[in-house]
């Protein structure tokens, strides 16, 4: 291939913002002829290293606006550690089926069983399959939604919370609520009801979310809600946390005299 040739091809990848293929169009081309490729083959080679180049980029850069605190995958996740979690049953929730009817995923359970590495990893498959995402602990999510309420921007706040498809809350529980925040909660999931789908992880059973938002009827409002196209999985393991340092918080018997 000619140096005009390729300068031409070059110029006009960048004028139609093919920037991978402008710069790696020489080597590509050296790749295809000791191949022996053919035409078809070669364009077909081009472009879809250009889009992989682009998904890469589209991957990281939305993991980077996505506010989850790390980006640990499914295949990460022990399952021998939490022998009563079903494998096959993740594994079919990251088909990600529950992304084209809205519905969600409530993860419940103790603290350390693993419930917000379940949450990541579906989070983070999700944006692998091209869809937006972001994740928030409930504390941090009332307190955004208290500030702009009082700016006024409450509307355009809850607004914002309604494009992601895919809605990650961690901790609903930890913390108690007054029913100002809890009336805020409400609106958000009352919105995203049927349009967008949330992931909520729990350390209260649902008959304890009345004590958590400090009003039964708030907390029955947002649940029927959040269940009426839900999948409940419940972990009920020991701690991940303290899988190591069991020995500390484990009562031993005193020595017999």
């Amino acid at each position: 291939m000619s140096s005009l040739t390729t300068q031409r091809i070059i110029d006009n990848a960048l004028r139609l913002g093919l920037g991978h293929t402008a710069e790696s169009v020489t080597e590509s081309a050296a790749r295809a002829d000791s191949a022996h490729m053919g035409y078809l083959d070669f364009v077909d080679h081009l472009l879809a290293e250009e889009v992989a180049v682009r998904e890469s980029k589209r991957f990281r850069n939305a993991l980077k606006l996505s506010g989850l605190p790390h980006h640990k995958t499914l295949d990460d996740f022990d399952y021998t550690f939490q022998p009563g979690l079903e494998p096959r049953r993740i594994r079919d929730l990251a088909t990600l089926e529950f992304l084209s009817g809205a519905g969600n995923i409530a993860i419940l359970g103790p603290p350390g069983v693993g419930k917000t590495h379940i949450a990541i990893g579906l989070a983070v498959a999700a944006c692998q399959a091209g869809k937006s995402i972001y994740f928030t602990t409930l504390d941090d999510l009332v307190r955004k939604l208290k500030a702009a309420d009082a700016a006024n921007r409450l509307p355009r706040q809850l607004a914002n919370l309604m494009r992601p498809s895919l809605l990650v809350i961690d901790e609903v529980g930890y913390l108690a609520l007054d029913r100002d925040e809890a009336n805020m909660f409400f609106q958000l999931i009352s919105r995203r009801y049927e349009k967008g789908s949330t992931i909520i992880t729990s350390n209260k059973h649902f008959t304890e979310w009345g004590t958590v938002l400090g009003d039964d009827v708030l907390a029955t409002a947002i649940l029927d809600r959040l269940l009426h196209h839900c999948d409940v999985l419940t972990i009920n393991g020991p701690s991940y946390r303290l899988k190591d340092r069991q020995a500390l918080v484990t009562p031993t018997e005193p020595p017999a005299s």
